[in-house]
């Protein structure tokens, strides 16, 4: 894959919410250390985060940016006081954003050990995470807009997918086709700052609220699918 230009430094600053002090040295810090050569340009902006590709040697990576000014970080709080991974977390910006961060690292190794179709993790620093780009030299498109061409089997492997990561003793807790790519008509699971154990107290509310957004998805295209069997061959 050719080596793409990277952003001169001056341009981060044209995402104002994105790069404050704090962050920039962080993202310098990985460049200093080799994990990157430089930042590319954004690929997309969620609730928390802003997504960018990335020069890495010869191949291209994600750097998702958590915004620390700009987030809900009382919402991202609500959802992680709860993961007992997390048993002392105080309610403190920073310090949530930060474990927010961790949080998606650690599941996505998790589920990489699990053999879940998810990015491969590199590293994470503070509210900064590096992962391996799904789609190679131009990135996978979400769910919602690249539509399976043959809905049975994408379903079909979906539902492994999220077997794997129940199995793992994961929920993703925000499952939908905005949170899945379509990788050469293969699902990959994405977005998992938000994923959290099976023992978490509210880990049945979020498996629920998934199956059926799967089931309404896999309805949607045609596959008949009922919540309670989702449910069964998930749990299977």
């Amino acid at each position: 894959m050719p080596r793409m230009a990277t952003m001169p430094r001056e341009e981060w600053k044209t995402f104002g919410s994105v790069f404050d002090r704090f962050t920039e040295k962080q993202v310098q810090s990985l460049i200093s250390k080799g994990v990157i050569d430089g930042l590319i340009g954004p690929l997309s902006m969620g609730k928390e985060a802003t997504v960018f590709t990335a020069q890495a040697g010869e191949k291209t990576v994600i750097v998702k940016i958590y915004r620390l000014s700009t987030c809900d970080f009382n919402k991202m709080y609500g959802f992680i006081r709860t993961d007992p991974r997390f048993p002392k977390l105080n309610r403190q910006r920073r310090k949530v954003v930060f474990a927010w961060a961790q949080r998606e690292f650690r599941n996505l190794l998790k589920a990489r050990e699990a053999g879940a179709r998810v990015p491969t993790p590199i590293t994470h620093l503070f509210n900064v995470l590096v992962m391996d780009l799904v789609g190679g030299e131009s990135a996978a498109q979400k769910l919602k807009i690249a539509l399976p061409t043959h809905p049975e089997e994408f379903i079909s492997d979906l539902i492994a997918q999220m077997r794997k990561l129940y199995k793992a003793g994961l929920v993703h807790g925000d499952l939908s086709p905005f949170n899945i790519l379509n990788h050469d008509e293969k699902p990959v699971i994405i977005d998992m700052s938000q994923s959290t154990t099976l023992d978490d107290p509210n880990a049945k509310e979020y498996l629920a609220r998934d199956i059926k957004n799967i089931a309404a998805f896999a309805t949607k295209v045609g596959v008949a699918l009922t919540v309670e069997e989702l449910e069964k061959k998930v749990k299977a």
